[in-house]
């Protein structure tokens, strides 16, 4: 049982849950303009891990063919085996439940808005069939991380800053056109799509670097909006130095330092900005 429970963690990557769910806390902590209460953490925490873990597994379930012709991905859990279709889609199902009820707790908009926001999660896993605007899409899928803190903290749209879902918008895709172009080669011999595949990797890389150039600019607006003071600027900063440096360790001509670029860097950068957050807000009161 330990041993499936781990093999079905690897194969959602459980540990990239880091990516979304601290700008979701951001949401709920500016909302509240400090701690939120326990029940609205508790509950985002649940709806998070529900909604990715569905998300995820259907993405495995929907690629399991590519995977398995993959090199790079062959031996990921549904093609090597290791976990079944059924088990798969079981998981699919628990884990949504999980998510509707985590929204359903919170608040009726929460509830109202969830299966339009899983239904996006999962649209995101075919859109690499038709269009190379794939990367963007998934953008606006983790762009509602924030929006659905601030609604499970208020129960309401009024006042959410918007920037903040653009700079998560830019920041997602970006990292995601770099983190595409391992598979630029594959995807082309078997007609998918992606930035990296239709337009080159140089091409993609330098769409990467405007984009990320971009979120840096809109989180930077978001304090401002804010009102947020100096330990956020700080975070803002460490954030810039994280996304320079993504981009002087990986370029189209060498992707061996992929992994530390896409998860060491991003996980840095979500996990800084929202505990800058905090303590802004809570030196703020």
């Amino acid at each position: 049982m330990l041993k499936k429970i781990h093999i079905l963690l690897e194969m959602i990557k459980f540990r990239h849950s880091v990516f979304a769910l601290p700008f979701a806390l951001m949401g709920a902590f500016l909302a509240a303009r400090g701690v939120p209460s326990l029940w609205v953490f508790f509950w985002v925490i649940i709806a998070m891990v529900g909604a990715r873990t569905a998300a995820m597994t259907f993405n495995r379930i929907a690629d399991y063919r590519f995977d398995a012709a993959n090199p790079r991905t062959e031996k990921r859990a549904i093609p090597a085996g290791e976990v079944s279709l059924k088990e798969s889609w079981l998981m699919v199902i628990a884990s949504s439940a999980l998510f509707f009820l985590a929204c359903w707790m919170l608040n009726p908009l929460a509830l109202f808005l969830s299966p339009g926001a899983l239904a996006l999660t999962f649209f995101y896993s075919l859109t690499k069939r038709f269009t190379w605007l794939c990367h963007l899409i998934l953008g606006v899928a983790l762009a509602i991380a924030p929006l659905g803190g601030w609604v499970a903290s208020t129960g309401s749209l009024v006042a959410y800053p918007w920037v903040l879902s653009l700079g998560v918008l830019f920041w997602v895709t970006g990292f995601d056109i770099i983190y595409a172009s391992q598979d630029a080669e594959f995807d082309r011999k078997v007609g998918l799509y992606s930035m990296p595949a239709s337009l080159g990797r140089k091409n993609a890389f330098c769409l990467a670097v405007s984009f990320h150039a971009l979120a840096f600019f809109l989180f930077t607006l978001t304090g401002y909006l804010q009102g947020l003071n100096i330990i956020y600027y700080i975070g803002i900063a460490l954030t810039g130095s994280a996304l320079f440096y993504q981009h002087l360790i990986v370029n189209p001509r060498d992707l061996s330092r992929i992994q530390v670029s896409f998860f060491s860097m991003n996980g840095f950068i979500s996990l800084t900005l929202f505990v800058a957050t905090c303590i802004s807000l809570l030196m703020t009161g």
